[in-house]
């Protein structure tokens, strides 16, 4: 057996089958830049695949960027299976989930690196994909899924992606039909997702200068949408709301 390239010692499942699909001919594998080592260097574009929460990598980008232009890969598991094995590796059971992903549940990890898209040098690529989950029975650590912890994710086929190159991109999360001015409950609804997500995307989209608040009904405070521009919504906002 060969000695592993570095970097790949630790790699998931998942993980090696993104980098998998995702590279092209003449990319290079696990290559030391700037004192970290990057998942896929293709010219001179820099790609880092995370298949877990942006705290873990956050700092390796925000030094990236100083100087390359980086691309962030996230998988959001659109479909997902979820399979329970015995400890002789058998299968207990095996069953599709009935929880579909979209893609506004970049939020939900988007909230640890919100500036970053601001930087031009930055890109964030979203694959929505068909995975599955292998779970093993471990009574101590999976005491809240009834003992059962997920050991791995396997990729089973890509289903769609999404480029996000700029702050101006996010704005299509929020639908052309939601009129202005919104409320996160506004927004919440429209768009088919809890609270809680709404809560995060108002929070990334107002750091990415594309939201601005406009006033208050009842408690709640209401926003609208940035554009550039002397007649943008954004001057015409902050001069009826200073």
């Amino acid at each position: 057996m060969g000695t592993p390239q570095i970097g790949t010692l630790n790699e998931k499942p998942l993980h090696e089958a993104l980098k998998q699909w995702y590279a092209v001919p003449r990319d290079m594998f696990e290559v030391p830049v700037d004192g970290s080592v990057v998942d896929i260097v293709r010219d001179d574009l820099l790609i880092e695949i995370q298949t877990k929460n942006f705290s873990a990598i956050k700092r390796k980008l925000e030094k990236l960027v100083v100087n390359h232009p980086v691309r962030l890969v996230y998988p959001i598991p659109g479909e997902k299976w979820i399979t329970k094995k015995a400890d002789d590796g058998s299968t207990v059971s095996r069953r599709r989930s009935p929880k579909r992903g979209t893609y506004e549940q970049i939020f939900y990890e988007l909230v640890r690196l919100p500036e970053l898209l601001k930087n031009p040098n930055f890109t964030l690529e979203l694959l929505l994909i068909e995975e599955e989950e292998v779970r093993r029975f471990d009574g101590v650590r999976g005491w809240r899924r009834g003992g059962w912890v997920t050991e791995e994710r396997w990729l089973l086929r890509v289903i769609d992606r999404r480029i996000l190159k700029s702050p101006a991109d996010m704005l299509t999360f929020i639908p052309t039909t939601l009129a202005e001015p919104f409320n996160v409950s506004d927004l919440a609804a429209t768009t088919k997702i809890n609270r809680t997500l709404a809560q995060k995307m108002v929070y990334c989209l107002r750091t990415m200068d594309c939201l601005a608040p406009a006033g208050k009904k009842v408690n709640a405070i209401l926003y609208v949408r940035l554009t550039t521009g002397a007649n943008s919504t954004e001057s015409r906002y902050k001069e009826k709301y200073k």
